[in-house]
């Protein structure tokens, strides 16, 4: 493995990244890492230096792709009536839930951090997580000075409920019948989470019209 090449840190990003999402931070080991990527801890170091700085960078990895994605499915929605308002808080909650589909990595690391992971990054949260919570802020502003809203709507706990939703459904699924496990991968577990999520949201944010 070449140092310095950005195809050769790759394969190293993405088996950190899967130990961390599984581990968690703490207890994932720099030997762990050399050892799933194929080096030796001396050369994981002298590329990342440490798994400190390696966890760093897959937590602003996750933190743009996230960023990008939601600005691309959000930039230019039209909210000049409740009902392209309702449209745009349904659109922010299917891209939330499929971004994590995607990344699957992506609700777990942060569900590690809610567990006290790696306590001792303090500024993540402040990093990565406000800024998100801001801009989408900066995208509903309007609709809530329009009074596209219901006028009691706490908007920040209603999108915090939607990530604390998609993130358990994401990581742990829901019990069936018999007891059994059903999550992302079952299909029909999926369409039914998608389907209460929206009518969840929809009708916590008081939108008008019925859920889609």
């Amino acid at each position: 493995m070449t140092s310095g090449g950005g195809s050769g840190r790759e394969p190293i990003l993405r088996v950190a990244t899967s130990l961390f999402a599984a581990l968690g931070y703490d207890s994932t080991t720099t030997s762990q890492i050399a050892e799933a990527a194929g080096l030796s801890v001396e050369a994981l170091t002298e590329e990342f230096g440490g798994k400190r700085e390696l966890y760093l960078e897959i937590m602003e990895r996750t933190y743009q792709a996230e960023r990008a994605s939601l600005e691309k499915a959000l930039t230019g929605a039209p909210t000049t009536t409740p009902e392209q308002t309702a449209l745009l808080v349904h659109r922010i909650v299917d891209h939330y839930l499929d971004f994590c589909l995607a990344h699957p990595e992506f609700p777990s690391l942060w569900i590690h951090r809610a567990l006290s992971d790696a306590s001792d990054l303090t500024e993540l949260e402040r990093r990565y997580i406000r800024p998100q919570i801001s801009y989408v802020h900066s995208v509903i502003t309007p609709s809530v000075e329009a009074r596209h809203l219901g006028p009691d709507v706490d908007l920040e706990y209603v999108f915090w409920s939607m990530v604390w939703s998609v993130h358990g459904f994401c990581q742990g699924g829901v019990l069936d019948e018999n007891g059994d496990r059903r999550g992302p991968e079952d299909p029909a577990a999926l369409r039914r989470f998608r389907i209460h999520l929206h009518r969840m949201i929809h009708r916590a944010a008081a939108l008008p019209g019925p859920p889609p």
